[in-house]
């Protein structure tokens, strides 16, 4: 049997927020400054790990009973900032898009209808006392949505190729938060003057606004988490898809609409190739 380490990770993707430990109210900001001392703080692998582990009991733990008091840590200039798990959250709100995403018969055959309801049952009753709760952490799988590269730019690109499956390849981006939300404001007006709506537009608007809910010192990232194990080396070494991004949205400002169609057929392209990958026996 393998041991657990050795799980590899699904093809997930990230976008998270840490935020300043000012931002945390008491006894919350307390909790996080003694946790950022452990030596043993999980990685998401390990969250990873432990929600597969939940899938596999029968019946299944669909959402965790308890929240999570984990996190991750990162120094940003001598300030301790974390980006709080959250999750039975994200559990809920997951649960939420794979209705949306999978036809009726194979949601119920992967996922009982009567857990699903007692979820939906126990998620409504928990936003009517947390209304104003949002996650820190936004996932998709099988790609990196568009949007999220509207945030940062290809001088902000870290990429570590790896040199074992205990230190797999990394591909991830960092920013201030103000520069994050200077680039969605920006990104839209240029959206907007080129077209009257689109998905792009819309899940724009849907990330600014969900930046807009933490501290102005908060940092950006956008980690490929689990899917540089989908993308071959050579693939991921050369993916400047912020590049791309920035570059199709100058030429739209410009007004160069040749421009920005080439730039989004190489994002296209290269994603295709990803998102095939999902299909595939």
């Amino acid at each position: 049997m393998p041991k657990v380490s050795s799980v590899i990770v699904p093809y997930a993707t990230y976008l998270r927020v840490y935020e300043p430990l000012a931002a945390f109210p008491e006894p919350e900001r307390s909790h996080w400054a003694r946790y950022a001392r452990r030596p043993d703080r999980p990685s998401y692998q390990d969250e990873l790990r432990r929600a597969l582990a939940d899938l596999a009991p029968t019946p299944p733990v669909l959402v965790p009973v308890h929240e999570s008091k984990d996190a991750f840590v990162l120094d940003v200039d001598g300030v301790v900032c974390v980006c709080p798990w959250r999750t039975r959250l994200r559990g809920w709100q997951a649960l939420e898009e794979l209705t949306e995403e999978l036809p009726p018969p194979v949601l119920d055959a992967v996922l009982p209808p009567f857990l699903r309801h007692q979820a939906a049952q126990d998620y409504e009753r928990w936003l009517a006392e947390n209304p104003d709760a949002r996650p820190w952490i936004r996932t998709a799988t099988w790609q990196v949505p568009i949007n999220w590269f509207v945030l940062v730019t290809d001088e902000e690109r870290e990429y570590d190729k790896g040199d074992s499956e205990d230190s797999p390849p990394v591909l991830r981006y960092r920013t201030p938060m103000v520069e994050a939300r200077r680039r969605v404001a920006r990104g839209l007006r240029a959206l907007k003057e080129a077209m009257d709506e689109g998905p792009l537009i819309d899940g724009l608007v849907d990330v600014g606004r969900w930046l807009e809910e933490f501290h102005p010192r908060s940092l950006v990232e956008l980690d490929y988490g689990g899917l540089v194990h989908a993308v071959p080396a050579g693939a991921l070494e050369h993916d400047h898809s912020a590049a791309d991004v920035a570059e199709g949205i100058a030429a739209l400002r410009r007004g160069d609409g040749a421009a920005a169609g080439e730039a989004y057929a190489r994002l296209v392209d290269r994603w295709r190739a990803v998102r095939d990958l999902r299909s595939a026996n």
